[in-house]
């Protein structure tokens, strides 16, 4: 057996690809392993959201090297959306062997195979078809308690600042069939929680089956599993989703809804397809169905032209809705979007930062609000494992997706336990086993 390491970077779909490729190429002799010193293939299963994440898989890339100069014959590839956007440089740089995009991982063996000193190997195909459906994916949660299932790939709405439609293609939904197949398989090998992921959930639409229809399904099919899903698009998320949601005690009352700006001038330049009043109409309507509806977001601070009207709109937003998390950045221009053609990057970065770090204030202030007021409430939680901070605590997740920190030395990764809410710190709630 040759033994396989993958660092994998970004979003929870990448997590998903990761256990695809082992999965592939367990059968052509790869094996697993964490320890980079001893791997025959080294590869990065990358992001190109944002810049930063792309800066780091080139440093990455330099110390794969360090290992291919001390062993030789060691391979090295680059997976992902980096692969698909910036495949011409990676080859030329003469530091990677293998390239592979989001839809080629099928080909990994023969690339592999291919591959020597001087002969990089690539494919970065995309497809209107493939979604790895019968695949069955080597999980790399090793408490065996979550799992994540792709629903569907690629993306159709070009967002103006996004790369994601260049590097992963035109949306297309897996059979569903298949997700509640894997859905059950995950019970049955005792996963307690999964999650559906895609990049834009509500439109999921396979045949007959839409997203409500879907989730109605996966709950019904699996009643023991507590499932979650992600991401939800404002302009499509739906109250028959919604009423699915609030009717089956096993689906997680937490929607991640990205708002990305609050000013409807900035909203419409980024080609989001929706309006302030929109978005809040929705956050209206999670709120009628789930009052206990946990609502998270992300947000991109100084995209092109903002004002500072723009941004106040933003702050606003945030007071207005309350959200429970967030995922905060400021813009980061991606080569090739709509954005990097037709817009001017014009906004100083540190008019950014500052931006960035007002936002990030009032939201470590909502949160904390938002955890204050869960003191002296009970949740069911499910154990994740021990505290990082005191082996003689666990931690685990309720429905809404706040971690939760108890002293315990009983139960285990897995199991369900009912918490007291004593205290809480802005990310965590405090608790006590009922």
């Amino acid at each position: 057996m040759k033994k396989l390491y993958i660092e994998t970077y970004g979003c929870q779909m990448n997590v998903a690809d990761t256990e695809v490729v082992f999965a592939l190429l367990a059968p052509h002799g790869y094996e697993r392993t964490e320890d980079m010193t001893e791997a025959d293939v080294i590869m990065a299963n990358t992001c190109s959201v944002r810049d930063n994440a792309e800066q780091r898989i080139h440093g990455r890339i330099e110390q794969f090297n360090l290992q291919k100069r001390s062993r030789p014959g060691v391979l090295v590839g680059i997976l992902g959306c980096m692969a698909e956007r910036m495949k011409e440089e990676l080859l030329e740089s003469g530091k990677v062997d293998i390239v592979a995009g989001p839809d080629a991982y099928r080909s990994l063996p023969v690339l592999l195979q291919n591959a020597a000193p001087g002969m990089p190997q690539i494919n970065v195909q995309l497809s209107r078809e493939e979604t790895y459906a019968e695949i069955v994916p080597v999980r790399l949660d090793k408490n065996g308690v979550s799992a994540f299932i792709s629903i569907m790939r690629g993306c159709n709405n070009v967002c103006s600042y996004c790369v994601v439609p260049y590097t992963r293609g035109a949306e297309r939904s897996r059979d569903y069939h298949s997700i509640v197949r894997e859905a059950c398989d995950c019970s049955e090998k005792g996963y307690k929680e999964i999650t559906l992921l895609g990049q834009n959930v509500d439109s999921y639409n396979y045949q007959d089956c839409n997203f409500a229809g879907l989730l109605k399904l996966v709950a019904e099919s699996c009643p023991g599993l507590r499932v979650r899903f992600s991401t939800s698009n404002p302009q499509d998320i739906s109250d028959e989703v919604l009423q699915v949601m609030a009717s089956h005690a096993n689906i997680c009352h937490h929607i991640h809804l990205p708002v990305q700006s609050g000013s409807d001038r900035i909203l419409e330049k980024m080609r989001r397809r929706y309006t302030r009043e929109w978005y809040l109409e929705r956050v209206a309507a999670i709120r009628r169905y789930m009052p206990d509806c946990a609502i998270s977001t992300d947000v991109i601070a100084g995209f092109c032209s903002e004002t500072e009207d723009d941004h106040k709109d933003t702050l606003s937003l945030f007071e207005e809705v309350g959200f429970d998390a967030a995922y905060m950045f400021y813009y980061s221009e991606r080569p090739g979007t709509l954005a990097a053609r037709k817009y001017p990057d014009d906004v100083p970065q540190d008019v950014k930062n500052r931006r960035l770090e007002e936002i990030i204030a009032v939201q470590n202030r909502l949160s904390l609000e938002s955890n204050r007021r869960d003191i002296g409430k009970r949740f069911e939680v499910l154990v994740e494992g021990p505290s990082k901070r005191n082996p003689d605590e666990l931690c685990g997740r309720t429905g809404g997706n706040k971690m939760c920190v108890w002293p315990d030395t009983e139960h285990r990764a897995g199991d369900f336990v009912e918490v007291e809410v004593l205290d809480c710190t802005q990310a965590t709630l405090l608790c006590k086993l009922v």
